[in-house]
């Protein structure tokens, strides 16, 4: 299976994707580190451990368990992990290595990246959400009440050892939740992708090992040809946050209980669609098109209570919003968006109503 390179400035690594690679994880380890913290979650470490615990039994090694969830993605976290490496021993020469979905990389990624400065973090994530997007590319942080991801750094990996397998006890609507963030791939920049999920609908969703193998590697080709040329997202790597906009706003005014990521997103790329055809940028059939495939995955979890006025006033503390200005991604067609920012406020309140009204109809 595929491997692909991340050259930045501050890192070059590869994105693996092969089943069963996680057993081989102690081969991307440096050749003078001290020890690995591997942090996780205990349903994580209780489904998956034999595999990793193999693949580090001769590595001076400890098991740090952050309890997992949006509602505790916070600073404290981050505190309490630092707390149990200095515990440990930790030093320099430690490495963490991040085993669950994007929360887990996330936070272990912050984790690594404050403590003693900096350390190596490898990646290894257990959701396919993870796989296909969050594990690669270096973001990392947490989250603050009026925000996602308002607290954070940019920290590359060592690595990331995507392996499919790992998906085999992940719950469906988990597993489905992923699939968004594939969707978004195939609308930002592959067609055929999108074609794929379209017309194969069945296949994905009974995760067929060699059509879920080709959504996630072309989504993690994606992925590193992107942040690889915009580390920091300076210009080309903001198309990744198509359907993201709204999409963190939803979750910050849900509490981050009611939705999976994925979901939000889902529901972030409906809205942007429609914001697309409603400023004429994007044909009418091929807004429905996205409409469609999105809620023939979903649909996304009911949204009763969220109102227009309420995701508008969450965008002012959105990262993506600089100078007052929200930016959106929108696409123009099939495989090509644009970042526009200073669009009417009339029609952004119009798409998100129809957004929410379309996502009822689907509930």
């Amino acid at each position: 299976m595929p491997q692909y390179t991340v050259k930045t400035s501050s890192q070059e690594y590869v994105a693996l994707v092969e089943r069963e690679c996680v057993g081989r994880a102690a081969h991307w380890l440096p050749t003078r580190h001290s020890q690995v913290f591997v942090v996780t979650t205990p349903d994580v470490w209780d489904l998956h451990r034999p595999s990793l615990d193999a693949a580090l039994r001769e590595k001076r090694h400890a098991v740090l368990f952050f309890p997992g969830g949006e509602k505790n993605k916070r600073l404290s976290a981050v505190e309490a992990l630092c707390e149990q490496m200095t515990e440990a021993g930790g030093d320099r020469a430690s490495v963490v290595l991040a085993f669950g979905g994007g929360i887990v990389g996330d936070v272990a990624g912050f984790a690594a990246a404050s403590f003693m400065r900096g350390i190596p973090v490898i990646q290894v994530p257990t959701t396919l959400l993870a796989q296909v997007d969050a594990a690669t590319g270096g973001k990392t942080g947490v989250n603050l009440v009026n925000g996602k991801n308002l607290v954070g750094a940019f920290h590359q990996p060592l690595a990331v050892l995507v392996d499919p397998d790992l998906l085999n006890t992940l719950p469906q609507r988990e597993f489905v939740a992923g699939l968004y963030e594939v969707i978004k791939y195939g609308v930002i920049r592959t067609p055929w992708l999108f074609e794929l999920l379209e017309s194969q609908r069945d296949a994905v969703l009974a995760r067929d090992p060699s059509t879920v193998d080709t959504l996630i590697a072309e989504s993690v080709r994606i992925k590193a040809e992107v942040v690889s040329a915009d580390e920091k997202e300076g210009g080309l790597r903001r198309i990744l946050n198509f359907g993201h906009t709204l999409g963190h706003a939803l979750e910050a005014e849900t509490g981050y209980t009611r939705l999976l990521h994925g979901e939000a997103v889902g529901f972030g790329m409906i809205a942007a669609a429609l914001l697309a055809q409603r400023m004429e940028m994007l044909p009418d059939t091929e807004c429905q098109r996205i409409v469609r495939i999105v809620n023939a995955y979903g649909p996304v979890p009911s949204l009763a209570g969220v109102t227009p006025e309420a995701l508008l006033a969450r965008l002012v503390s959105d990262k993506k919003t600089l100078h007052g200005n929200v930016h959106f991604v929108l696409p123009t067609r099939i495989g090509e968006v644009l970042v526009r920012h200073g669009l009417p406020q009339e029609a952004i309140h119009w798409a998100t109503q129809q957004a929410l009204l379309q996502t009822a109809q689907s509930a």
